[in-house]
């Protein structure tokens, strides 16, 4: 999902970066994606409505990869995955949602990075203490 049809699936956001609206309530998707960065964007409506936040490296992946968070519930997914690793005791686990990988720090409730299905294979995950496939 390219981020404008992102953005168009959520016609309710209305968010300022600075002095721009990125996306006024009836706006377009080509409007929303005018005058303010996707990360941006993007993180104020995951902060609305979901959990987990993604750190600016991680929203940087998600566009590069064209990693569809809407896609079989992903979002949601992601979050119950890391609901799980919190309950465990985890501290930065690797969540394996679908075809994608999330590298998340649960005591920061953060996604540090994201990977598709294309750069899983050879990859190796360090410094992480646990795995929640969901």
């Amino acid at each position: 999902m390219l981020i404008s049809e992102y953005l168009a699936l959520r016609n309710q956001i209305s968010v300022t970066t600075g002095n721009t609206v990125v996306q006024p309530a009836n706006g377009t998707a080509k409007d929303a994606v005018q005058g303010g960065s996707f990360a941006e964007a993007l993180q104020e409506k995951l902060n609305e409505k979901h959990g987990v936040e993604f750190s600016k490296h991680a929203l940087q992946r998600l566009e590069e990869r064209s990693i569809d968070l809407s896609e079989n519930e992903t979002l949601e997914r992601l979050n119950k995955g890391v609901e799980l690793a919190a309950g465990k005791g985890s501290s930065e686990t690797l969540v394996l949602v679908g075809r994608n990988a999330f590298v998340v720090s649960v005591k920061n409730n953060k996604v540090i990075t994201t990977l598709s299905d294309n750069e899983l294979n050879g990859n190796v995950f360090t410094n992480i203490d646990s795995t929640v496939i969901v």
